[in-house]
């Protein structure tokens, strides 16, 4: 009977190593394939967007293209919007996430976050006409929100705010909103508002209530630690080294925090 146990247990632990070894390790595949699916929302300048000759650009572009570039690895783009980043990365549609993905407690239950590489400061932005210094001010108000953004789930779960909300499918329609004057206050980032009004000088946006700063990182699908541990020490070097701080400036018009500059 012991001996018929111990065989049984041997089995048991065999097919379950045999299944481990068989489970794609997701590093292993990007490097065997020697190609990185990134998804990043094009439609979110200056973090993502086309250029005048039709290619991606922006930080988040940037971003992915350094590290394509220093893992000798081809690159290729998944165009997503807020609410499908994460589903990109769960359907094993992309490898990673680089697309303004600030970090959130109900995320990482979802998805794994490597170091922060970037911040946001997430606002509610209305004309500059649109007097509004806190949130009472604002109740009254209709705030464009792109859905699936952090900002949506925000101030969704605000309910003691009583906040009118207009969700809108992505940033750029949001942003076509506010410059076509269907809205006047917008819930996003901060580098957001101020695009409104190079858009539409007529119409000029500025920040009015922050709402929270938000930590970016890199999202990547759970059980890949290979990767992530990748990530995070390319993500220190290029901290370090300047790199990261240079792209986010070019674009924002601002250093990174200087607790996370090396």
């Amino acid at each position: 009977m012991k001996r018929y146990l111990a065989t049984i247990l041997f089995a048991t632990t065999a097919l379950a190593c045999a299944g481990q070894a068989a489970r794609a390790d997701m590093l292993d595949d990007i490097t065997k394939a020697g190609k990185i699916r990134i998804a990043t929302d094009l439609a979110i300048p200056p973090s993502g967007m086309i250029d005048s000759a039709m290619k991606p650009t922006g930080s988040d572009v940037e971003t992915a293209e350094l590290l394509a570039k220093d893992w000798g690895l081809q690159l290729e783009f998944v165009q997503t919007t807020g609410a499908t980043r994460i589903p990109n990365v769960q359907t094993n549609k992309a490898d990673i996430i680089i697309s303004t993905l600030s970090v959130t407690p109900d995320r990482a239950k979802v998805i794994d976050f490597s170091k922060p590489y970037a911040a946001l400061q997430s606002v509610v932005g209305c004309l500059k006409s649109v007097d509004a210094k806190n949130w009472s001010d604002l109740k009254d108000k209709t705030i464009a929100v792109s859905r699936g953004t952090t900002q949506d789930t925000t101030l969704t779960n605000m309910k003691e705010r009583d906040l009118k909300l207009a969700r809108y499918e992505d940033d750029a329609t949001m942003v076509t909103a506010a410059v076509s004057g269907q809205a006047d206050c917008i819930a996003t980032s901060a580098t957001i508002v101020s695009q409104i009004g190079v858009k539409a000088p007529s119409r000029p946006f500025e920040p009015k209530v922050t709402i929270t700063n938000f930590d970016l990182a890199i999202g990547v699908k759970k059980g890949e630690p290979k990767l992530l541990e990748k990530l995070n020490v390319w993500i220190e070097q290029n901290l370090k080294n300047g790199k990261l701080n240079a792209i986010y400036k070019k674009f924002h018009g601002t250093d990174l925090p200087e607790n996370m500059r090396g």
